[in-house]
Parts: C-alpha cells; structure tokens; sequence
C-alpha cells in the first residue's frame, strides 16, 4: 500500500516539474530547470548562453568567438559530429541537447540521460525563436526569452527597412577557390524571406551544400547585394579567403561589386551558429553596418 502511494507521488512530482517543449522531433516532456546540462550544438549553445544558463558540458570547439566566455569551465564532451561519450557519462548530465551536426546521435544520447533534438533548419527564424520559447519555458526563464525575441524582432524589422529598395541579392558561399549559390528555399532561406531581399537568380539549386558556380554566373546575375560567407573562415581553415576569392575581373563587372555592396558575413555565426539568437542577432548587425549610417 506505502509503495502504490509512494509512486502516486512520485508520479505526481514528475508531472508537475515537467514541461512539455517543442522539439525537432515533434512535442518532448523535460524536467524543468535540469541541473547538468550537455549541449552537442553551437545553436543552442548560443541561445542558452544568451539566456545565462550554465552549461555543464560542450564540444571541443565553438567556433564562434562570443560564446568563449560561456563555454568557458566546462566539461569536454567531444566534437558536433562525435561526441565523447565516456566523457559524458562521466559527466552524468540531467539533460543532453543535440541538433543539426550531432542530431544523428539523438538515440545513443538518449540511452544515457534525457535528451531533445533541438535542430533548427528548414525555417532558420521560425524554428531558432520556437528553441528560444522553449529554453525558456525548460529553465524557467519565459520572460527572459520574450525580452530576447522581442528585441530580435525589433532589430529584424530595422534591418528589413534599411534593405527596402536596395535591389536583388545574390548568397555565395566560398570555399577557398570554390564558390556556391544560395537562394530562397536554400539553407540561408532567410536573408531573403525575412529581409525582404529580392533573389538575383531565383531558380538556385536548393542544396544543403548550395549549387556550385562560376565567376561568370555571378557576372550575368549581377546582383544588387552580393553576400559572401567564408566557410574556411568559418571552421577556422587556412585556404584562399573569400575576398581573395572574388577579387575577380568577371566579379567587378557587377553592380553589388561597383557599388561596394558586398556584405561579408561573420561566417561562423551563420555557418555554425545559424539560428542561435545571438548569431541571427549579429547577423543583422552586419546588414545594419553596411546600409546605415550613424
């Protein structure tokens, strides 16, 4: 009799300090604010660092400058592709959060602590404030994370309306002498959806690693707003940069190039860190810079 009350209880304490999140893998139960947390994803390093949660546990490597602070202490737990998984058993964490790069180790995760899938991809805005709600309601941290959003939105419609009128834009990513497009629909879908940014070339294969391309289609595009992310800079590579890269006769000849209305993108935050609100913050920021004064 003692026992069936005791997990009555016990049941009853879990459901109470429960919280039901939106995931990458549909509706997850999470015990609020979990002590240890683990995190295999620089996204949601981002966004949890942005709302002051401690992180227990990180990869190797951040990448991105502005989350050395907050990773700084923590354990070890491997890469985004491998994590160390005897570390993290060591570690004994109250919560793992995966996604994108590491999103495959979503069950082997889950078989040592509860974990969530916290991708973000298809709707890099959409689905990085959907991480922030939800952060905020495991951490009890709601209006911390509406003060966030809501000044992201702010910055977001600022930056929409500085771009208003400035023409068609042009997404290239390089990799050292290799250079790829990408349009609405591609994986930096948002630069145009969300900016109101008029695609220069609007059938862009929409690949994760964007269609390859050649100086002359960059020449017969001729883009209004030709922005260039550097994945070697972005993985911290050595290689041909990205202004190297387009310091081409064929690339002079458009207007984004005459005008000098190439924006060179953090390519970290948005290679790695893509949808963090810091990285969608900053971002902007860079957009800001280039067509405002002041």
């Amino acid at each position: 009799m003692f026992k069936r009350i005791f997990c009555a209880l016990a049941l009853s304490v879990t459901s109470i300090y429960a919280a039901e999140v939106d995931t990458y893998t549909g509706k997850s139960a999470v015990n609020e604010n979990p002590g240890k947390v683990a995190v295999l994803d620089i996204a949601a390093i981002d966004t949890l660092a942005a709302l002051e949660v401690p992180l227990a546990g990180v990869p190797e490597n951040v990448y991105v400058d502005y989350l050395l602070e907050a990773t700084k202490g923590a354990a070890t737990i491997g890469n985004l592709f491998e994590p160390d998984f005897e570390a993290i058993n060591a570690l004994s964490p109250d919560l793992v959060v995966v996604g994108g790069r590491s999103s495959k180790q979503f069950k082997a995760m889950s078989e040592m602590a509860p974990t969530i899938d916290m991708t973000i991809w298809e709707d890099t805005v959409g689905q990085g404030l959907d991480r922030l709600a939800a952060y905020g309601t495991i951490f009890d941290k709601e209006a911390e994370a509406d003060a966030l959003k809501a000044a992201f939105m702010d910055k977001l419609a600022h930056t929409k309306a500085a771009l208003d009128g400035k023409g068609t834009a042009l997404i290239v990513l390089t990799n050292g002498p290799k250079i790829s497009a990408y349009g609405a629909g591609g994986r930096f879908d948002w630069l145009h959806t969300k900016l109101g940014l008029e695609e220069a070339v609007k059938d862009v294969e929409h690949t994760a690693h964007g269609e390859a391309i050649s100086f002359e289609f960059i020449k017969d595009a001729n883009p209004d707003i030709l922005i260039v992310i550097d994945r070697l800079a972005a993985i911290g590579r050595p290689g041909e940069s990205a202004q190297t890269t387009l310091d081409n006769p064929l690339v002079a000849e458009t207007t984004a190039w005459k005008n000098g209305d190439v924006v060179y993108l953090n390519a970290a935050d948005i290679y790695i860190a893509g949808g963090g609100i810091q990285s969608m913050s900053r971002t902007l920021d860079a957009f800001l810079s280039a067509f405002t004064s002041g």
